[in-house]
């Protein structure tokens, strides 16, 4: 396991080399957000362990960078900042978990062992935005790794957005989608779909351009009513 370990204390960042390497991992060490960056545009990397504490940049700040990058990389957050609200924030924010200094390194061990699982069972046809993730081969959708079920036309128009997460979808186009070329559509069949889409994944996630069409927005966990 290649693991990119964003930490400016030095002290810390050395005891976690140190441990981790005797559990076999091979670790690249950083003490800046900037030194973060360019290690990851260099290396590919398994897991990345990131401080939020960082002197250029808070590490914050930098995950949601990298998650508007498009990076998918699983961040494990290690940081002192143990208030409820903060790991809330954290994990909405893009990390995949979340643990507080002082630890044991045995558990920093397990929970990156897990983060990696997790990433390996997702098939390579998973499309992932934010905490959301579509299988296409299987139609399993999964927001902050609590499943999703979709009806059939739902899993098409949600697919027809993430393959194409920055262009703007007009109705027809979403139509050849969802139904091919069927035709005897009813006038508002896409907004019935969007309407349970919104539902079941946030309101955020079709966004409507008046006038041109929709685009794929942002997912979000919804509270049962």
């Amino acid at each position: 396991m290649h693991v990119l370990l964003v930490e400016d204390d030095p002290l810390v960042a050395s005891g976690i080399e140190t441990g981790l390497k005797l559990h076999g991992l091979t670790i690249d060490h950083v003490g800046t957000a900037s030194q973060a960056d360019t290690a990851l545009a260099l290396s590919h990397f398994d897991v990345c362990i990131l401080d939020l504490g960082l002197p250029d940049e808070d590490g914050m700040e930098l995950l949601r960078r990298w998650r508007d990058q498009g990076r998918n990389l699983p961040v494990l957050i290690l940081t002192a900042r143990d208030a409820l609200s903060h790991r809330i924030d954290g994990l909405l924010g893009g990390a995949d978990d979340y643990l507080i200094k002082p630890f044991d390194l045995d558990e920093l061990q397990a929970r990156l062992h897990a983060l990696t699982r997790r990433m390996a069972g997702r098939s390579k046809d998973c499309i992932e935005h934010g905490s959301l993730v579509f299988c296409s081969s299987t139609g399993e959708v999964w927001l902050d790794d609590a499943p999703v079920t979709l009806a059939r036309r739902e899993l098409s128009l949600l697919r027809a957005l993430l393959q194409n997460p920055r262009a703007i979808l007009n109705t027809q186009q979403l139509c050849d989608s969802v139904y091919g070329y069927e035709q005897n559509l009813e006038s508002n069949a896409i907004n019935v779909h969007i309407y349970h889409l919104r539902r079941k994944l946030g309101n955020n996630i079709v966004q409507t351009v008046r006038g041109l069409g929709y685009r794929l927005g942002s997912a979000e966990k919804v509270e049962e009513q």
